[in-house]
């Protein structure tokens, strides 16, 4: 009989996840409210609902006699898969209170001050709260909210009452997180903890969008000249954060005094970081975070290095109607995440991409000027129906 998973999330970011587990025979629950969602392709039983709605997903844990539960990608439903994994017996590679501590981000800045770890100087907003003083460019954010949900960078100070204002609303607990904006690029360490024992698998250069989609990352290219540095932050805040065992999502930036901490997620990352790694690297991410989620032994293999350059270089749509997508012929390792009728907007957060191409060279320079010209390739043809946007 074949292992059972149940998979929050059927979006963009758990198709890696989802093809994997397919491939490996997993039967296959998977939830989505967005029935339109791409990874319902996958799916052997398709739950459409909220990856929020923790009470209809623990009814489906018994009712679809449910293996090993797991939410790749997305931030809130780890905590969601934590807690029903705990109450219903399930095997889980983290506790509810290490995924709280992964999940909320003013937790985890308590956790990480607490331990030393180096991250920006923040300050908590609420209702009653005087705003902090601030001279310098800074990042607000609404705490329990993944990506760009009430996300604002302001380099007016002018500008920081607005900006507190769209955090607290977004977020569910109304505060407010503000942090200085650390001058220095944006890297991503990639790595999964078995046992206690961290190992980064790859460290990335993240390409980011210019406001006002701040924060969208464009690429994900590897090797960084970072990596070694940020690669043992990224270790002392997984590992005070109690991440034992799967996978670990760490974005940093660098600044004059080194690396510092951004976010952990306790998951694997939205932009298909799993696949990179397995192409860079041979690492099978993607199997190794299924096993963790079953139960199942855990052994991390060390990464090699199989080409000289990976890049995930992610598809820009102009906005309209989606008509159709046309992919040169020969043209490998491209994700199109939307289907004809689909209306695009213009890029404001991660969900606003069109897709992805991942393609791996004997440089790193090779890698990024190959992802370049196959993106250029990939035309969207969309109808512009201004009553529709």
């Amino acid at each position: 009989m074949s292992e059972r998973l149940l998979v929050l999330g059927a979006g963009p970011a758990q198709l890696g996840l989802l093809e994997a587990a397919r491939d490996r025979g997993v039967w296959l629950g998977v939830v989505d409210r967005d029935p339109a969602a791409p990874g319902f392709r996958f799916a052997d039983r398709r739950c459409i609902l909220s990856t929020e709605d923790e009470p209809a997903i623990e009814r489906l844990v018994p009712a679809l006699e449910i293996d090993g539960i797991i939410s790749p990608g997305t931030d809130w439903p780890v905590a969601v898969a934590a807690r029903v994994a705990e109450r219903t017996g399930l095997p889980h590679p983290i506790s509810s209170q290490t995924a709280v501590l992964a999940t909320n981000k003013l937790r985890q800045r308590e956790r990480l001050n607490g331990d030393g770890v180096p991250q920006p100087h923040s300050w908590v907003v609420g209702a009653d709260d005087a705003l902090p003083d601030v001279s310098g460019p800074v990042v607000v954010k609404a705490p329990d909210r993944q990506g760009q949900k009430g996300l604002t960078l302001v380099e007016d100070p002018a500008r920081l009452p607005e900006a507190v204002e769209v955090a607290r609303s977004a977020a569910r607990s109304g505060l407010a997180l503000v942090e200085e904006l650390v001058d220095g690029p944006e890297v991503t360490v990639v790595g999964f903890s078995a046992g206690g024992a961290f190992t980064a698998l790859a460290v990335t250069d993240r390409v980011v969008a210019a406001p006002p989609a701040f924060g969208v990352a464009l690429a994900h290219v590897w090797p960084s000249a970072l990596g070694v540095a940020a690669a043992g932050v990224a270790e002392q805040a997984v590992t005070a954060l109690g991440i034992e065992n799967g996978p670990s999502y760490t974005q940093l930036r660098v600044g004059a005094d080194g690396p510092r901490v951004i976010e952990v997620a306790a998951r694997l990352g939205g932009g298909h970081d799993a696949e990179l790694v397995r192409a860079a690297t041979g690492v099978d991410l993607n199997g190794l975070a299924i096993d963790a989620a079953l139960g199942l032994p855990l052994a991390v293999p060390s990464p090699q290095s199989l080409v000289g350059g990976a890049v995930t270089r992610f598809l820009v749509a102009p906005p309209g109607v989606l008509d159709r997508v046309e992919v040169p012929e020969g043209l490998a390792g491209v994700r199109i995440y939307r289907e004809q009728g689909y209306v695009f907007t213009p890029l404001r957060r991660g969900g606003d991409r069109a897709g992805a191409v991942l393609v791996t060279a004997g440089s790193r320079a090779e890698a990024v000027a190959q992802a370049n010209a196959a993106a250029e390739r990939i035309r969207f043809l969309v109808s512009d129906d201004g009553a529709l946007l």
